[in-house]
């Protein structure tokens, strides 16, 4: 006898790494299911607001945690492996230069995982710790004017890289497309719940409604706005946030290569200066580009504190639709070339560093990812808070939104990535926000 269930159905907001990524999953694991990928911009934009739209990304399993040391590594080894993903991933190396003593960390969690001597394909894993006045010497002594104020060995790994961001996401967004998921680009207003409290689908700006039996929130740095809208609306403050997630901002910045510098530096890796608390969040810089472009982030992370019209603060990206990310305040401007010296002192000095972004992002005080039911209302989940480490699971993260969706994700995943859980104090994580952009304009 034919079964009476309906089909599952499932609306996902946002189609950044988190989003796009759940999608695929979703339409590869359950072909049968109607699944809508829904985003303020299209994904065959020229640019994008996402923070998963970018150059380039880094691409690491270079980790003091054990837990995202063993995800990072699986997510690696389909992006070196899977005809998706691979013709966007480069590995280059990586080069981090820090002061909190990652290398030994980072070590002990690959030989934890039966990765330090081989990888996944069999090679011998060209991880290592490296002196000061011996790491100046490699990659042609690229980085032999770099900071190294109270540094003693480098964390050297030649199987971390970097993948083409704006690449891949839109490869990834054709594949869920090609098995059948809808996408639509709009901007969602409000969520839709049925009489007993479930949320059954949303409402766009320009008030088409959308139901699904399933609502995902992978909505970053949006997140605490569009909440706000819903616990406005329906005078509920379990929907809030709270100190939950906030968005947060960083800046990067690209500069154009000559073809006899570009050449010079054409073997370069990722390059991180990992600072200790006192000195801020990190700041480093990413090898060329196709078109011999030079990429950095700052250090400075700040927020965007403003009042909504429930009158509550709350930071969010600025107001206008493209999150004014292109309009950057002098003051990070400096940030970039802070990065610059850091990275490669003198040998920069002539780079004209452009394309200045504010790329905004969701993040939590322990810098783990929500993914979970949100306890205010049956039907509606979260899968966000990359806190600016989460790209590099695009492959794969997916896959664990699916579980959780299932209710199959791992206990201890569960307890890690809960809406309600353990938070430790913010003000002990570096790249919680604490300057305000006001301030830095």
């Amino acid at each position: 006898m034919a079964s009476s269930q309906p089909p599952l159905s499932y609306i996902i907001v946002g189609a950044g790494v988190f989003g796009t990524s759940t999608a695929l999953h979703l339409a590869t694991k359950y072909p049968a299911s109607s699944v809508t990928l829904v985003d303020r911009d299209a994904h065959t934009a020229e640019r994008r607001v996402a923070a998963s739209w970018d150059w380039n990304k880094v691409v690491r399993a270079d980790y003091r945690d054990p837990v995202y040391c063993g995800l990072a590594v699986e997510a690696q080894d389909v992006w070196r492996q899977d005809p998706l993903w691979q013709p966007y991933y480069r590995e280059t190396g990586i080069y981090w230069i820090s002061r909190t003593g990652i290398a030994q960390r980072a070590l002990e969690n690959f030989a934890r995982l039966g990765r330090g001597a081989k990888d996944g394909e069999g090679r011998m894993m060209k991880i290592r710790a490296v002196p000061v006045d011996e790491a100046k010497r490699l990659y042609g002594g690229v980085f032999d004017q770099a900071d190294y104020t109270g540094v003693e060995n480098v964390l050297v790994n030649e199987t971390s890289g970097w993948a083409d961001a704006k690449g891949a996401l839109r490869a990834a967004t054709e594949k869920a497309v090609e098995k059948g998921v809808k996408v639509v680009k709009a901007e969602v207003r409000e969520l839709v719940f049925g009489e007993d409290g479930a949320c059954v689908g949303v409402v766009t700006e320009e008030g088409e409604r959308y139901t699904a039996t399933h609502v995902i929130l992978s909505t970053g740095a949006f997140t605490p706005k569009l909440l706000d809208r819903v616990a406005e609306k329906t005078g509920r403050d379990e929907f809030l946030v709270g100190d939950r997630i906030i968005a947060a901002g960083v800046t990067t910045g690209l500069a154009q290569l000559d073809d006899r510098t570009a050449e010079e530096f054409s073997g370069m890796p990722v390059a991180i200066q990992e600072n200790d608390p006192e000195r801020g969040a990190s700041n480093g810089g990413l090898p060329l580009t196709a078109d011999k472009r030079l990429k950095w982030w700052g250090q400075c992370i700040f927020k965007n504190t403003q009042t909504m019209p429930s009158g509550r603060q709350i930071s969010a990206p600025p107001a206008s639709v493209d999150y004014a990310q292109w309009s950057v305040p002098e003051t990070l401007v400096e940030d970039i070339k802070f990065a610059n010296t850091a990275i490669f002192g003198k040998r920069g000095e002539t780079w004209k560093i452009t394309d200045h972004r504010i790329c905004w992002d969701a993040v939590t005080p322990s810098e783990d990812f929500i993914i979970s039911p949100h306890p205010a209302s049956k039907g509606l989940y979260i899968a966000t808070c990359g806190s600016f480490h989460g790209w590099k699971f695009f492959p794969i993260i997916g896959e664990y939104v699916v579980k959780m969706l299932d209710g199959s994700l791992d206990p201890e995943l569960q307890k890690r990535w809960a809406w309600d859980r353990e938070r430790p104090d913010p003000l002990g994580n570096k790249v919680w926000p604490v300057k305000e952009l006001k301030d830095l304009q």
